[in-house]
C-alpha cells in the first residue's frame, strides 16, 4: 500500500472542506480545536496512516495550503 503525508499550511487555509469532502480515504479532517491568525478552523490530518498520497486534497485546496508527498511503494 502507498504511504502518503499531508502537510497543511494552517496560516492558509479558511476551512472550506473541499479536501475534506474529496479525500477518498477519510484522512482529513476539520479542526474544530484551533483557530488560525485569520479566525478560520483549519483542515487537519485526523488518521494519517489511512492517507496514500494521491494528491486529491492538493488539488482541490483553492489556497495551495496542501502539499502531499509519497512514500515509496
Amino acid at each position: 500500500m502507498a504511504d502518503g503525508r499531508v502537510t497543511i499550511d494552517v496560516s492558509r487555509c479558511k476551512g472550506c472542506e473541499l479536501c475534506i469532502n474529496f479525500c477518498p480515504t477519510g484522512t482529513l479532517i476539520l479542526d474544530t480545536d484551533i483557530l488560525n491568525m485569520k479566525g478560520y478552523h483549519t483542515a487537519g490530518v485526523g488518521a494519517r496512516e489511512k492517507c496514500t498520497g494521491c494528491g486529491i486534497c492538493a488539488l482541490m485546496c483553492p489556497d495551495a495550503a496542501i502539499v502531499v508527498e509519497r512514500g515509496d511503494m
